[in-house]
């Protein structure tokens, strides 16, 4: 019997997804390890998160591969190959089965990818929008804003498959969250109920990809 799934995690910030998976890990309910969490930003809580949790962690940050270059559109491009290039290095070195993006701001160039994928590993991503709307930065705030201008009367969160176009991958679980009519619900509360959907969502897509992976290999143990 195989054991538990390894995974990586990449994070920037205060790691409350990363929680709920450790946290699922930890009451036996979520068939992985956490092997390491990698952040870049240095201040991210959820890097002290992994360490109470006994899980190793980097940072890696892009500014230095920035400040090596000239601050021109051709200099920033190569920075951020260098700056994948380095991170699909580290991410290998540990040997994951899954990556997971859980609220990681940044990017991800097919300088990354690439050698993941010939790596065999399955990376995939949190975004706190419905398929094929508000890809990227500040999802929550342009819903809101589109909700509030009568253009839409839903969003939702997704655990997807990354690819180089942000946002685009294949969708692994959706969770529609409707905007609650008559209630004036602030930016905050609407993210607050967001964030702790997120939390179980998070697990369940992790799940998938996980239950996923082993039935990709069993098909092709059997072939």
């Amino acid at each position: 019997m195989a054991g538990p799934t390894r995974l990586t995690v990449l994070i920037s910030g205060s790691g409350t997804n990363l929680q709920a998976v450790i946290d699922s890990i930890a009451a036996h309910q979520l068939p992985a390890t956490v092997i390491r969490v990698i952040s870049n930003k240095k201040n991210a809580f959820g890097l002290e998160r992994a360490q109470r949790a006994g899980i190793p962690t980097h940072y890696h940050n892009l500014l230095k591969y920035k400040n090596a270059h000239p601050p021109t559109d051709e200099g920033v491009k190569k920075a951020r190959e260098e700056y994948d290039a380095e991170l699909a290095r580290l991410v290998l070195a540990d040997g994951p089965e899954i990556v997971a993006c859980l609220g990681f701001l940044h990017i991800l160039s097919n300088t990354f990818l690439d050698p993941l994928e010939k790596a065999k590993v399955d990376i995939i991503n949190l975004h706190p929008a419905l398929p094929g709307q508000f890809n990227g930065a500040h999802a929550i705030e342009r819903a809101q804003a589109a909700w509030l201008e009568g253009k839409i009367d839903k969003t939702g969160v997704m655990i997807h498959r990354v690819i180089a176009e942000v946002d685009m991958g294949k969708p692994l679980l959706v969770r529609e969250i409707p905007f609650i009519k008559g209630v004036d619900e602030d930016l905050a509360a609407l993210q607050k109920r967001i964030h702790e959907i997120e939390w179980k969502v998070v697990v369940e897509g992790i799940e998938i990809a996980i239950n996923e992976r082993h039935a990709k290999g069993q098909a092709i143990s059997a072939s």
